[in-house]
């Protein structure tokens, strides 16, 4: 169902917040933040402005809950292909083809985030990610308990793949080749992470 359709009179709770919330996605990606607001949100799922105001006061805590439900159901999944260089360059990949299409939302919401809210970049990313281990650390783990990695690399080689990508996506404002991400693996980050611990 679109989120342009009625739900306050036929949806409640946990139904009618996510349909909110979902049409707050599209009335960000579609009109940008400064179009992005409290009556735009209502009025695009179909319910009372005071539906949206007893649960966000302010349209920075509407836009904070919309980052983190977006995040929470466009989680990308780890993959599990049996090699460490495998799941890093799978994972790359997907977020690579994913992110690509948002990140000039990104890199625009930054600016009026932090303007608005007084917050780092990283605190906005931040809502954007799930709880607990990153993709990467858990891709890094199994590759240690395979034996592939003689040690936990630290936390700053474990995210270098994902920071190298976001770096390009944001100074491109496009996705990435296939040979960059295979750059950012095979040339960066696999030397830096399988030579971590061998050396006295």
């Amino acid at each position: 169902m679109s989120s342009k359709t009625s739900v306050g009179q036929r949806r409640r709770g946990a139904a009618l917040e996510s349909a909110i919330l979902e049409a707050g996605w599209d009335q960000l990606v579609e009109a940008g933040y400064e179009r992005f607001t409290i009556d735009a949100v209502a009025a695009r799922s179909g319910s009372a402005r005071s539906v949206l105001y007893r649960r966000w006061p302010t349209r920075l805590e509407l836009l904070e809950a919309v980052i983190r439900h977006r995040g929470e159901i466009d989680t990308i999944p780890v993959p599990d292909t049996g090699t460490l260089r495998g799941d890093v360059l799978a994972i790359l990949t997907d977020f690579n083809d994913r992110r690509s299409r948002t990140i000039g939302l990104f890199a625009a919401l930054i600016g009026a985030y932090f303007d608005e809210s007084g917050r780092s970049p990283d605190q906005l990313r931040a809502l954007f990610l799930p709880d607990g281990p990153s993709s990467m650390e858990t891709i890094v783990e199994r590759a240690v308990r395979r034996g592939e990695l003689s040690a936990t690399p630290p936390a700053r080689i474990v995210s270098l793949p994902a920071d190298l990508l976001r770096h390009e996506l944001f100074m491109t404002m496009a996705g990435v080749s296939r040979d960059t991400l295979l750059e950012i693996v095979d040339d960066i980050f696999l030397p830096l992470a399988t030579g971590f611990g061998k050396h006295p």
